[in-house]
């Protein structure tokens, strides 16, 4: 059942009497907009609230649409958000059915970008193949395996299970990264495969302690993590230096 938005706008109006009363309610517009994931966003223009909610959002419970009216508006007036909006909206796009419906919804109207599995250095497919057979008893369905669009620093691979794909950022194919740095980026990735995301209590958990003792298997996990800790900067900073050259 879908939320009258005549209500919803009610409890924008209530949320801005209650954290900032000594103000009158501007006028506020609320409408439900097609994100692809859960995003809600509020801004102010010409002296007016917009608020836009996600699609996916539309049969939440009047509980829940009031506690994120709470949320945002708080946001909006940098107040401190009321933790029993925060625990009841929480739990809600937590639960099993919104993060299903939310899935879904970005595998049918998100776009991946792919570009390739076989770098100028390095080839993803052949990196795969070995790992699998290695540590993994050739246990896990080879997913989509793209080197990044960009070159990225600070996340240098994910594994997206919406579209089956293990991103590796674009940074780690050069010629100064060692093999055993990318094949160590790709089993990280791969364990996400063969440890999915756990949901206990409205949370969710990608790095388990299964998870974290079974990464410490890779042959050298020591020596790439050093490596990543010490290089990581060095590379960003290389990177911006050719770029001012060109």
């Amino acid at each position: 059942m879908t939320a009258d938005i005549k209500e919803i706008k009610n409890f924008y109006g209530e949320a801005f009497q209650i954290l900032n009363p000594k103000r009158e309610v501007p006028e506020i517009e609320v409408e439900f907009y097609p994100y692809i994931g859960i995003n809600n966003t509020i801004r102010v223009r010409s002296g007016k609230i917009f608020v836009r909610l996600a699609e996916l959002c539309q049969t939440a419970p009047l509980e829940v649409q009031k506690a994120l009216a709470f949320i945002l508006i708080a946001k909006l007036l940098r107040k401190k958000v009321p933790p029993s909006a925060s625990q009841i909206y929480r739990f809600y796009i937590k639960s099993q059915e919104i993060q299903f419906r939310a899935k879904e919804n970005k595998r049918a109207k998100g776009r991946k970008v792919i570009t390739t599995s076989r770098g100028e250095i390095y080839d993803l497919e052949e990196i795969f193949v070995r790992i699998n057979s290695i540590y993994f008893k050739n246990s896990i369905q080879k997913p989509t395996l793209t080197w990044s669009a960009r070159k990225t620093f600070r996340i240098l691979g994910h594994h997206d299970s919406t579209h089956e794909t293990i991103v590796i950022s674009k940074s780690l194919d050069d010629k100064r990264v060692p093999p055993y740095v990318v094949e160590f980026i790709v089993f990280h990735e791969m364990l996400h495969v063969y440890h999915p995301t756990l949901q206990r209590d409205g949370r969710h958990y990608n790095h388990t302690p299964q998870f974290r003792r079974d990464e410490k298997k890779f042959a050298h996990y020591e020596t790439a993590e050093s490596w990543i800790e010490q290089n990581a900067k060095n590379f960003k900073v290389k990177s911006k230096k050719a770029k001012v050259k060109s």
